[in-house]
């Protein structure tokens, strides 16, 4: 799906936190990794690193939470990967001093597609298969050496449901998961995350080009406005659109990539009961 929308200037300036309320956000992040570890008797944290801003942000504030001793970033490339997401993964591994395990799972990917090789020309199954194997290898680590699974969603994500089923959703918690992705670039600068990294065009590279915007139909800027000012706030579709300065289509596209990923944010349904 190609982009629909016009690039907004810049967010609403209510979607931005002002210096105060970035440090209590900050301190809450923070205190919840560090309250989420305590509470499961953890002795830290693993997380997937893949050289993007949530990711790497998530990192940063975990250090700031644990320290670094406690944190392992786990990269895990595959043919599709940008060797830049890799090499960029290593170096916030050397800048925040923790420890970096690379596995690489295309010899996973084919093990699979060598049981069903009927998916292996389904882009968007080969694609979902690589990130639940990430998910899957985040738990063995977090299983052997006990330590908690952090995900890296952010609620810009988790509303439209671009993220895998099972897979970079299965996590024991999501950090960022209350802030938008304009606020999510916000708080890494704050803690010091590169600039070339906040920058960097977002992508979960389930293929090879992949770019979130693209297959979002828009860019992150207009969906956060859309999230907070429509899907999160009140105002009808026509005041949205004249608000922001966007079409109603655009607006309605965002309703329905909210209505359709809904199930991915409930546990899975069981029949009604008379027992419960």
């Amino acid at each position: 799906m190609s982009r629909v929308d016009p690039p907004l200037e810049q967010p609403p300036l209510e979607l931005t936190f002002s210096e105060a309320e970035l440090a209590e956000r900050t301190d809450r992040i923070t205190t919840f990794i560090d309250d989420m570890v305590e509470r499961a008797g953890a002795d830290g944290v693993v997380l997937g690193l893949s050289g993007g801003i949530d990711s790497t942000t998530v990192a940063y504030a975990a250090v700031e939470a644990l320290g670094s001793d406690a944190v392992l970033g786990l990269s895990m490339p595959s043919t599709v990967t940008d060797e830049r997401n890799i090499t960029d993964a290593e170096r916030i591994g050397e800048e925040l001093d923790i420890r970096i395990e690379e596995i690489e799972i295309e010899p996973i990917v084919d093990a699979f597609l060598n049981a069903y090789p009927d998916a292996a020309d389904d882009r968007m199954a080969t694609g979902n298969l690589q990130v639940r194997i990430r998910a899957v290898l985040n738990y063995l680590l977090a299983n052997a050496e006990d330590r908690l699974v952090l995900g890296t969603g952010n609620r810009s994500e988790a509303m439209t449901g671009y993220y895998t089923k099972y897979g970079d959703g299965a996590v024991d918690c999501h950090p960022l998961g209350n802030l938008y992705k304009c606020q999510v670039r916000q708080l890494a600068r704050s803690l010091g995350v590169p600039e070339d990294i906040v920058t960097k065009t977002p992508s979960a590279e389930m293929w090879s080009g992949q770019s979130d915007e693209e297959e979002l139909g828009l860019t992150y800027d207009t969906l956060d406005a859309i999230l907070a000012t429509h899907i999160d706030g009140p105002l009808s579709t026509s005041a949205t659109a004249a608000t922001l300065g966007i079409d109603s289509e655009t607006i309605e596209h965002v309703e329905d990539l909210v209505a359709t990923s809904e199930h991915k944010r409930h546990m899975p349904p069981s029949p009604p009961s008379d027992t419960f």
